[in-house]
């Protein structure tokens, strides 16, 4: 996204997911001064603007907050928690302009429950990224809602890409996404603290042990980040025969981690679902 399109950019809500995809976009160069946030609490407002040169509205400090900072916004990136998505929605409806894209980052949230809770034709998009988008090397997914098109959808690509590689989907395949690249930041840094344990077990100083896990999982993903790269191509060429990495694979494989993986996967996708359906129980039973 270039300055020259002079959007103004509202975050509602700055958790770890919003931070991130804010950090990236700001790390690429989008203009300060065209960017506002809200939060809740007064000294997380406070910190937020320390860190990061922007306007900063903390909701217990004004209780209009939400509506005034997506007044003016051109995009308006919904990062609250899942329970929370709907009620915001209807707060900041009559303040948005009627072009404003408005991009939920939230899980769980279908994109019906968030149309249904704005103004008939407002465009909205679902997206799924993750931490790493801090970094500018994210995952974020965009899907296009009902009145969503080929515009609005390159506006998010075009915003988005600044905080990582963004792919394209059908919304009904959000919650595969989250399950892989959603949660995956935390697969990986769970495989970094048992590589880090089991080094500690061979007898290894545990701050060396830490560092090879942390250097060595971050070494290996930067490879795989290189154009082209494939992941069994790349374990292969690690992988001489009868030799040490092939007698822990194997292990692994014999163990069941490929399983493992899929039926965490699984989980993830399967409580996605269980989130979606309560919020779309509450509303009818008046919860």
């Amino acid at each position: 996204m270039t300055n020259s399109e002079a959007l103004h950019v509202t975050f509602l809500g700055c958790g770890s997911m919003n931070e991130a995809i804010l950090g990236g976009l700001l790390a690429a160069g989008l203009e300060r001064s065209l960017v506002t946030a809200t939060v809740r609490r007064t000294d997380r407002a406070a910190e937020l603007r320390k860190r990061h040169g922007i306007s900063v509205l903390a909701t217990a400090e004004d209780g209009d907050a939400n509506t005034l900072a997506v007044a003016d916004a051109d995009v308006v990136v919904i990062g609250v928690k899942p329970v929370g998505v709907v009620a915001l929605a209807r707060e900041i409806a009559s303040a948005l302009k009627p072009s404003a894209l408005v991009l939920s980052v939230a899980a769980a949230v279908p994109i019906d429950l968030i149309e249904d809770a704005l103004n008939d034709g407002q465009p909205v998009i679902r997206s799924m990224p993750n931490t790493p988008s801090r970094l500018g090397k994210g995952v974020l997914s965009i899907s296009a809602g009902t009145h969503a098109g080929p515009e609005q959808m390159e506006r998010a690509r075009a915003l988005l890409a600044s905080a990582g590689t963004v792919v394209e989907i059908p919304e009904q395949q959000i919650d595969a996404v989250s399950a892989v690249s959603g949660s995956g930041p935390a697969y990986a840094f769970y495989l970094a603290e048992a590589m880090a344990a089991a080094g500690e077990k061979l007898g290894l100083d545990e701050d060396i042990s830490r560092l090879l896990a942390r250097e060595t999982v971050a070494g290996a993903g930067f490879m795989l980040a290189e154009d082209g790269a494939d992941a069994t191509a790349l374990r292969r060429a690690v992988t001489s025969p009868n030799g040490t990495t092939q007698s822990a694979l194997e292990t692994f494989e014999a163990r069941g981690l490929m399983d493992l993986i899929a039926a965490g996967a699984r989980a993830a996708t399967e409580r996605a679902a269980e989130i979606t359906a309560e919020l779309r129980q509450g509303p009818r039973t008046g919860g």
